[in-house]
């Protein structure tokens, strides 16, 4: 599959009017309406961990088929509209986010079979269209997700052709949903080939040659789909012109091999099948099957999951492997497929003290690190020969340099916080880079200065954070600043452009992103110092990142929004409940908010390698219940101005978590600040949300946060 070039809307913090217009602001802010909020039910569920009784009284609030959690979203969303409509800019944000959002985008193109493909939108389209050109001629549509559905909330997830580049395979999502249909088209008549295959999810699709794919997925739960436990993975070969039905079961049948994640790749030169199991989203084991041979048998190569390793690159007998086995920063070995178990692996690109992320193209493998979190990249050959190091257009973040093996042209997107994603090819021979196609964004990047910061945290650890804004900001306290992180799962937060933190920028706003612990910027080590018994490290970074910005005038608790999704969703219903102080307005979205039982939805105990679950001691327990967001809201306690944001079919990290949260703080508010919560409709966890719902959201959220801010006019 070929990654899109996509703008990051991680977060922003926005205010709009002309360029010279300033916002009124004000320390303190008394709404000019009330809020009163839906009367939620209360139960009386107790549920018991090592002796210790747990209230949970908005159990039923998990129940998403049930007409009373039904008429409870609409109770709360009429209140939150209500609330937003209010607000007597909302219109003016939205109008400047429309304004700056309506440019041409595209991602690097990509070959399959005879054809060149890319993917863009016209501005304000609500998906990506998939275009195709041959031997340079015209473009034409190829496939348009904007024609998926009336309202733009079907969109195209995954895009695999063929070995020979004659069938495509693509998966849509519905609603928002994990749950996906595979459809498979002859690329010329643009016609389906055969039924869609249905109820698939958290799944590639990797062809082997032009006879079939192999794919994966969970038998459908019992209960809601939205919600009922998913614990064991599948992977499936369909062989094309079969039934669904009769595909073959390649991994995840038995018990022995039941995995909560599986997945299957085949080498590009059609030789080799890879098969990764996990329980967790950390670590795999790996089997391999020479796919040439006839009665070719998975054999195992990598037997326990303490480790991370994904095929790379196959040349004749020989696998290439990324692994962070006894290389907490990634190094690639080689091994012999014959013999490919662990004790036979060969180191060809050694371990540095930064962290790798390599990819293969045009005959080379190219080593990205992050130094920092910022990219540098080298090039090999696969002898592990250094090439020379890739000159690249400046400081920031580069998507991988890749494509097929037989390509003497590479493509890679380059972008940072204050400069859109710009396309540039790349001669493998030369080394050469030159921009292919420029951003068309109307945003003036000279004007602005992003600079990364070190903090101290709380037990001395040294913290990067990049803060981004106007050139000339007077250091004054007064800037309204948006913070965001995210803090888990070994994923890193690099430098990218969003075209609303531009609008925000604009008008003087300060954008900081901080790279916490729990993240992977700085290998395994960081990411094991943020999970567990360790997840308070996450929470005093970002506090101390906060405290770091109003020490250095650059913000005060008047003027800060902390934001964060999903495990940043965590995170900051995490600081808000222990720091409610240090904030003036609260983001939390599509947030993990109740600790004690986030791993019975879905295949949220896949997560149990991050945070570890109630049940596994009284002592994890214990460290689980003294931060988990939904049980540590107090009352008596003036929480900031917070607006929760879910979507009704987010099938991964559950509404429910949601709804409790906004309960108890709607139960317990103290203060005069309001406590919101905004709940998408017919939208999951946030991938693939149309355009006009995303401006929406962002128009609404921001108003809403500069109005609690003191922000009376623009």
């Amino acid at each position: 599959m070929k990654k899109m070039t996509l703008l990051c809307l991680a977060g922003l913090l926005t205010a709009c009017g002309n360029d010279t217009a300033e916002p009124t602001l004000e320390s303190q802010i008394e709404p000019e309406h009330s809020v009163n909020y839906p009367v939620t039910r209360k139960g009386d569920v107790v549920e018991q961990y090592f002796g210790t009784d747990v209230s949970d009284p908005y159990r039923w609030l998990e129940d998403d088929r049930s007409e009373e959690t039904a008429e409870w979203v609409t109770a709360e969303n009429k209140v939150t509209f209500d609330y937003l409509n209010a607000i007597p800019f909302k219109n003016k944000i939205k109008s400047r986010l429309e304004e700056l959002w309506n440019y041409e985008k595209f991602s690097a193109p990509f070959t399959e079979g005879d054809y060149t493909y890319f993917y863009k939108n016209d501005g304000l389209q609500n998906q990506y269209a998939v275009y195709r050109q041959k031997d340079g001629g015209e473009a034409e549509l190829f496939l348009d997700p904007n024609k998926f559905s009336a309202d733009g909330t079907t969109s195209l997830s995954t895009l695999s052709f063929s070995k020979d580049g004659s069938i495509a395979a693509y998966a849509i999502s519905e609603g928002g949903s994990d749950w996906r249909k595979i459809i498979l088209i002859d690329v010329e008549t643009k016609q389906p080939l055969e039924e869609a295959l249905v109820d698939v999810k958290f799944s590639g699709i990797s062809w082997y040659k032009n006879e079939g794919f192999y794919y994966s997925s969970y038998d459908k739960p019992k209960g809601s789909e939205l919600s009922a436990k998913t614990d064991q993975h599948k992977l499936y070969y369909h062989k094309l012109g079969q039934a669904q039905s009769q595909d073959e079961v390649i991994f995840g049948a038995t018990d022995a091999e039941k995995r909560r994640y599986v997945s299957g790749v085949v080498s590009e030169d059609n030789r080799f099948l890879i098969v990764s199991g996990a329980q967790s989203t950390s670590g795999n084991d790996l089997y391999v099957k020479d796919l040439s041979k006839a009665d070719g048998k998975l054999v195992n190569i990598l037997a326990h999951q303490k480790s991370d390793t994904d095929l790379l690159h196959s040349a004749g007998d020989k696998l290439y492997f990324v692994t962070n086995l006894n290389a907490p920063n990634k190094k690639i070995v080689t091994v012999d497929a014959n013999n490919p178990s662990v004790d036979n692996w060969t180191d060809l690109i050694a371990e540095t003290e930064n962290v790798l992320n390599p990819s293969v193209g045009g005959g080379f493998i190219f080593t990205e690190y992050m130094v920092d979190a910022i990219s540098k990249v080298n090039q090999y050959d696969f002898n592990g020969k250094l090439v020379r190091e890739v000159a690249l257009p400046g400081v920031g973040s580069v998507s991988d340099i890749d494509g097929k093996a037989s390509a003497s042209t590479l493509y890679y997107s380059f972008t940072n916080y204050k400069v859109a994603p710009t396309i540039y090819s790349f001669d493998v021979a030369s080394g050469q880079s030159e921009v292919y196609l420029a951003s068309g964004a109307k945003f003036k990047s000279d004007d602005y200065v992003s600079k990364q910061v070190f903090y101290t945290s709380k037990d001395g650890t040294q913290v990067p954070m990049i803060i981004t804004h106007k050139k000339g900001l007077e250091l004054n306290g007064n800037n309204p600043t948006i913070l965001y992180g995210y803090g888990g799962f070994n994923i890193s937060l690099t430098p990218s452009f969003s075209i609303a933190n531009a609008v925000w920028m604009e008008q003087g706003g300060v954008y900081a992103v901080a790279n916490l612990r729990g993240g992977g910027e700085y290998g395994k080590k960081w990411h094991d110092a943020g999970t567990k018994l360790q997840k308070q490290n996450v929470f005093d970074d970002f506090i101390a990142a906060a405290e770091y910005l109003i020490k250095e005038q650059y913000t005060s608790s008047d003027y800060l929004a902390i934001r964060g999704g999903s495990n940043g969703g965590l995170l900051v219903g995490a600081v808000m409940t222990q720091r409610p102080d240090l904030m003036q307005v609260a983001l939390p979205a599509v947030g993990v908010l109740d600790m004690l039982r986030y791993h019975t939805f879905t295949a949220g105990a896949g997560w149990a390698y991050d945070y570890g679950t109630a049940e596994q001691s009284k002592e994890m327990f214990e460290y689980l219940q003294a931060y988990s967001p939904v049980h540590n809201v107090r009352a008596g306690v003036s929480y900031p101005a917070t607006m929760v944001t879910t979507g009704d079919h987010d099938d991964r990290v559950v509404p429910a978590h949601s709804f409790k949260f906004a309960a108890h703080l709607q139960a317990k508010q103290a203060g005069n600040a309001p406590t919101l919560i905004r709940i998408e409709t017919n939208a999951g966890h946030g991938a693939g949300t149309p355009v006009a719902k995303t401006i929406e959201q962002y128009a609404d959220i921001f108003s809403f946060t500069l109005y609690n801010m003191g922000v009376k006019q623009l």
